[in-house]
């Protein structure tokens, strides 16, 4: 069986409903070749039964990796899911973050040697997070910066610059964009084999920061981040974060100044052991 060209990690735990909204996205994606693994943090049967949903009505494989409930262990069920994948090109994102129509094919486009993709995502509060329903992403209304304003987006012109549909313009901005280009866990893509070769997410941090951490590894490596914040288009849905912790955001922050200061690129505790 040919093996596709990208490699779609979607992490998740326990949004059922959320997963569903973002799974919608990849329905309607112009891009074909690409794979689909949900890195499941160990959420309960609502997740499967989603997943399973869709495996009945997706052209495209879609494979689901899961672990026991042990905490919060993203970045072990991510380095599961990096094994799991298929392709050469992997992009990585969560399952509260819907993407446009030319998502995956963005990241396909502007994927180079060398280099990693640093996207962003335009965050909706809980009101349009809850309104977004199949027609919407269908019709592509829910990345139409006047349709979500009429229903609860705030007026940020510069932010919402990044749903704009003109190349040139998402271009630009790309370029001027004081944002670092760093490796954003819910829109970021890089090469199986870089990701590897720094020995994939560190299985030691928590929320806070850990996707960060990887990138920082990879431009040890010798790669540098490029931004497509406003090429590769993604909404992000409003949740509770009851994992947020500043104990485990300070022990981040330390692992991360680790990794800057003494120019770490393979972490102990990541893929191999």
């Amino acid at each position: 069986m040919k093996s596709p060209k990208v490699s779609v990690i979607i992490s998740t735990y326990n949004s059922p409903k959320w997963l569903t909204k973002t799974l919608w996205g990849y329905e309607f994606q112009n891009f074909k070749d690409f794979e689909i693994i949900i890195a499941d943090d160990g959420s309960g049967p609502a997740i499967k039964e989603v997943i399973n949903s869709f495996k009945d009505q997706f052209k495209y494989p879609i494979q689901h990796v899961w672990h026991e409930d042990d905490g919060f262990r993203k970045s072990l069920i991510i380095n599961k899911s990096i094994i799991a994948c298929n392709a050469d090109y992997i992009l990585m994102t969560d399952g509260d973050c819907i993407p446009r129509y030319d998502f995956v094919q963005t990241h396909f486009n502007y994927a180079k040697k060398g280099f990693f993709l640093s996207g962003g995502a335009i965050r909706l509060p809980m009101q349009t997070s809850k309104l977004i329903d199949y027609e919407d992403v269908k019709s592509q209304n829910a990345f139409d910066l006047i349709w979500l304003r009429e229903h609860g987006l705030e007026n940020k012109p510069l932010k919402n610059l990044k749903l704009t549909k003109d190349k040139k313009t998402s271009k630009f901005m790309n370029k001027i964009s004081p944002s670092n280009a760093s490796w954003n866990g819910g829109n970021a893509s890089g090469w199986k084999k870089d990701i590897l070769a720094v020995n994939g997410m560190d299985e030691r941090m928590q929320y806070g920061g850990q996707d960060r951490e990887l990138g920082e590894r990879l431009m040890n490596y010798g790669l540098r981040g490029l931004q497509v914040r406003y090429s590769a288009v993604c909404v992000h849905l409003e949740h509770a974060r009851g994992y947020a912790k500043k104990e485990s955001i300070k022990k981040n922050k330390q692992i991360r100044h680790k990794t800057r200061s003494e120019k770490i690129v393979w972490t102990k505790f990541g893929i191999k052991k």
